[in-house]
């Protein structure tokens, strides 16, 4: 047994000596196991005691026409509110039919494990059959561990998810933030698909964290998935999976992303990005609930929720016959948009003051400065990348090791130059200045990351800014997500 060598603690309710008595003597061949820590003569000294030392008692044994006025149901359910966990066994001294149901019910639905009448063969030393009321005293302490353990593993996973909501924290007070956020507690006890859509870099993948970590789900697997960084070929294996032998080199069996969220949510980022045949698989995923793995000739059936996300005019695609009609209605069922962060300047000394003291912390720095005069530099930027843009142009300040953070350094961290400012954020003359002389590797990140963010903030897609650099659209997505851009 799951709790051999353990001391099973009781707390005893009885009013009459005479039962109290009967009961230890029932009990007695197993004193060394189960030990009658306390004995209380009513239903709210019990309760007292119960809560003055929580945790301290395994099972209750309790009379269920207990003195003092709270008995039965009442108390049973009162003692449970104070621990769920601890079982509850009723004795009667009632007259009552052992095939009463309705009675047995009660007592159930109010929380008690098990129940027996007081009266065995014997009626002056023992209660009930001793052997059985001593195995209910075992069943009912196993029962109570189990239900700690499963407790435990509860708050665990409640504390992950918690960690998780402060880690993906959306920082804004501003009128369309707090809408945003309403939104998405909304949207969150719903189960509908829901289709995010927002400028590249406003966090589209920050809202679907909190749907998901918010909703019914969060307990289950939230799978994400970049739809414009897997190859043409291997989108159906990957969403769907395979199963052992289906084509050379299937040497053992693949679970698809889907079932890996079953019960979950899956998020599509990039769902443009996604392939026409695989865009009809999607549509039959969605409208049948099931999957169809390379293979495999029946169907699996799957219960994920599906939130998508793009940053283009999917109507557009629609038009142009680049994406689904039919999948287009079925993932916009719950619609939201995140907007731009020049639609919320207001909320960018928090976002700034929230990503330094973040990132300071994980930097082993202290927090700098922003005076007045810098922060107005920052308010008045257009931010063409977004968050994630000011979320690198902080690190950049950081990098900086000042204490206070000049217009100077603002401007450097913007790529914006005093003495003769670019036409717009993409600009080098900072990088050629004698009183800011970085490694090459440094400078080579810098370049990069401005290059691919000119290169996809005129490209359509992310495949399309792959396209224009040469590179294949896996290797532009871990290209742009070690550089911070995703």
């Amino acid at each position: 047994m799951i709790f051999e060598g353990k001391t099973i603690n009781l707390l005893l309710i009885e009013d009459e000596d005479y039962d109290v008595r009967r009961i230890k003597n029932t009990i007695t061949p197993f004193e060394e196991r189960i030990k009658i820590n306390d004995i209380v003569s009513n239903g709210l000294a019990a309760l007292e005691l119960l809560q003055n030392k929580k945790g301290k008692y395994d099972v209750v044994i309790m009379d269920y026409q207990i003195a003092g006025g709270l008995m039965g149901e009442e108390l049973i359910k009162k003692l449970k509110e104070i621990d769920s966990t601890i079982q509850i066994i009723v004795i009667t001294k009632m007259t009552i039919n052992l095939n009463d149901y309705n009675f047995a019910n009660k007592l159930i639905k109010a929380g008690a494990f098990w129940y027996c009448t007081k009266y065995p063969g014997d009626i002056e030393d023992y209660i009930y059959q001793p052997t059985d009321f001593v195995m209910s005293v075992f069943n009912a302490y196993e029962k109570c561990l189990l239900e700690r353990e499963r407790n435990r593993s509860y708050q665990k996973l409640h504390r992950n998810v918690e960690d998780i909501l402060v880690q993906k924290k959306i920082v804004g007070e501003s009128p369309i933030m707090i809408e945003l956020k309403e939104e998405i507690e909304k949207f969150a006890h719903s189960n509908v698909n829901t289709l995010i859509r927002g400028a590249s870099g406003t966090g589209k993948e920050l809202v679907a964290y909190n749907i998901h970590y918010r909703s019914d789900r969060r307990y289950e697997n939230f799978v994400i998935i970049n739809c414009g960084s897997l190859p043409s070929q291997l989108v159906e294996s990957e969403l769907f999976g395979y199963e052992k032998g289906a084509f050379t080199g299937a040497d053992k069996k693949k679970l698809g992303l889907f079932e890996i969220a079953n019960n979950g949510t899956i998020f599509l980022d990039e769902i443009t990005e996604l392939p026409l045949q695989a865009q009809v698989k999607l549509l039959r995923v969605i409208q049948d609930g099931e999957i169809q793995k390379i293979g495999r000739t029946e169907k699996i059936k799957v219960d994920v929720r599906i939130i998508a996300a793009t940053n283009i005019n999917v109507e557009e695609e629609v038009r142009e016959k680049r994406f689904r009609e039919d999948l287009y209605y079925r993932l916009n069922v719950l619609p939201i948009f995140v907007p731009d962060l020049k639609k919320r300047t207001s909320d960018i000394p928090l976002l700034i003051d929230y990503f330094l003291s973040n990132i300071s912390i994980d930097m082993g720095k202290e927090k700098p400065e922003i005076p007045d005069e810098t922060m107005k530099i920052f308010m008045s930027y257009e931010w063409p990348g977004n968050v994630r843009e000011l979320k690198n142009v902080v690190q950049r300040i950081l990098f900086s090791s000042q204490a206070r953070i000049t217009p100077l350094l603002a401007n450097r961290a913007l790529g914006i130059s005093e003495e003769t400012k670019p036409a717009n954020e993409f600009g080098f003359g900072d990088m050629f200045n004698l009183d800011n002389i970085v490694p090459l590797k440094d400078m080579e990140k810098v370049l990069r990351e401005r290059y691919f963010k000119f290169v996809r903030i005129n490209s359509d897609s992310d495949t399309d800014a792959a396209k224009k650099l040469g590179l294949a659209p896996p290797n532009y997505y871990r290209m742009a997500k070690e550089l911070g851009l995703k």
